[in-house]
């Protein structure tokens, strides 16, 4: 068993039996390295990714405010390779975006062959602020986790690698990032008053997570739960996922390079020879 939860999908997922600040008995030192470790293997796979081009991966962080997916991704996603790694952050939607179906904006944004794309935020807002804010009716997002697991399987049948992490903190946690928040000048641009209003929703946004963890968990694209409240390891959790999740693919992947090296190789030849023959 890895360091995040993997969800098994068709079972009722209650967050009050996961521990947020679960640290599997590790100690800040050991688990950072182990994360370096682990990135280390990912900056190779992400080359041979990249190089073969023949699937993508698509990373979906979700979680409350001050949950740690900015940090998440600084951490563990930062030294990979901005070329072919980048990072779509979804907002409040935009007057033309809202004019086309919910999941048009998502697509636009999908990683192609041979990249990794992170979603900070993704097209599960619309079934969590959406749902929480009563922005649409209940009829319309409970039939958005049909649209949502037929989308994901789309994107799946075609090369992507799907892997989605919820970034689990615990109340106290968050409070106490948020008191930070205000009192530390370097993050003070960060500082809104709708965070402490979301926080009065509290109880509305684990229903609404424990039904998308629930429903929209599967096996083409499965959720995993991260501890979140100590975020070394919540890096060392994602860093792992990650891993494991490419690494099956790496043989593969190298048989792949070696068939294009041959190629290349010939083509160099063949030139060769016809300026030899030409000169």
């Amino acid at each position: 068993m890895g360091y995040a939860y993997r969800l098994a999908g068709e079972c009722r997922i209650k967050l009050e039996e996961f521990d947020p600040g679960d640290d599997a008995g590790l100690k800040r030192k050991e688990a950072e390295k182990k994360t370096a470790g682990f990135i280390g293997e990912l900056i190779e796979l992400q080359e041979l990714l990249y190089a073969v081009r023949s699937q993508s991966v698509l990373v979906v962080l979700q979680g409350r405010d001050t949950s740690g997916k900015d940090g998440t991704i600084r951490h563990v996603v930062g030294p990979l390779n901005s070329q072919s790694c980048t990072v779509a952050a979804f907002k409040v939607p935009t007057a033309e975006e809202l004019a086309h179906d919910f999941l048009w904006r998502i697509h636009a944004h999908t990683p192609p062959t041979g990249h990794i794309k992170i979603f900070n935020r993704s097209h599960y807002e619309d079934v969590l602020v959406v749902r929480v804010h009563e922005l649409v009716p209940e009829e319309v997002w409970r039939r958005r986790y049909e649209h949502i697991n037929a989308f994901e399987r789309l994107l799946a049948d075609s090369a992507t690698i799907i892997l989605k992490f919820f970034l689990h903190i615990s109340k106290d946690e968050q409070k106490r990032r948020l008191l930070e928040r205000e009192n530390n000048p370097i993050k003070a641009w960060k500082l809104s008053v709708a965070d402490w209003k979301e926080r009065e929703r509290w109880d509305d946004y684990t229903a609404a997570y424990e039904d998308v963890l629930s429903r929209c968990s599967t096996k083409y694209a499965p959720w995993f739960i991260v501890p979140a409240d100590k975020k070394w390891f919540r890096d060392l959790a994602v860093a792992e996922t990650l891993r494991d999740a490419l690494m099956p693919f790496r043989e593969r992947w190298l048989e792949k390079l070696e068939e294009i090296g041959r190629e290349k190789r010939q083509e160099l030849e063949a030139y060769h020879r016809s300026r030899n023959h030409s000169e």
